[in-house]
């Protein structure tokens, strides 16, 4: 199973880099300086995101890999949206399923470019030597989002975590997700 983690992890990296020298930064065609908010008619209606995820235990651990699904929407333009996301994780002695829910402020800092953070709880369901447990945490993210043409239908996504479990030892530990963005219309 970790193989196949890590495949993903290396295409979903392949694919941001492709995205990334394929569209190029262009020239602004206005000189106004004001952001316009609204990207086209048509706004999405949810944002799926797909991609890989690490998560590195502070208190000494090895860094694990996994796929990572989320979605979101936007409730309250320009000033909340709702990410729901999973990755399962898997090493050799432990299979672990983190699910959140992140209440997030957005920012546009330009037509391609947005910027969120977020807070939120997060369910951590863990197999360690065959004994389950679940577990409450807490999660603040940073998401950073591009849209390479502009129209917010495909683009990539880097989201910095910081996770603190309630749980007895008070876990805590440093994620980063990234991937591709498909807009929903």
């Amino acid at each position: 199973m970790p193989r196949r983690v890590f495949r993903l992890a290396v295409a979903s990296v392949l694919v941001f880099i492709g995205c990334r020298s394929i569209y190029g930064q262009a020239a602004p065609q206005e000189s106004s300086t004001q952001v316009k908010t609204t990207v086209n008619d048509q706004e999405n209606k949810a944002i799926l995101e797909v991609g890989g995820a690490t998560s590195w235990n502070i208190s000494g651990g090895a860094a694990t890999f996994a796929p990572n699904l989320a979605a979101e929407i936007e409730p309250i333009e320009n000033w909340l949206e709702l990410e729901m996301g999973v990755s399962p994780f898997y090493t050799h002695k432990a299979k672990e399923w983190d699910t959140d829910l992140l209440f997030k402020k957005p920012w546009t800092l330009s037509r391609k470019a947005e910027f969120m953070l977020g807070i939120g709880p997060e369910w951590v369901h863990a197999r360690q030597n065959g004994q389950p447990t679940n577990t409450v945490a807490g999660e603040i993210a940073g998401d950073f989002m591009f849209w390479p043409t502009g129209k917010h239908r495909f683009g990539w996504y880097l989201e910095p975590a910081y996770d603190y479990s309630f749980a007895r030892g008070h876990q805590k530990s440093l994620g980063m997700s990234f991937g591709l963005l498909i807009g929903l219309h």
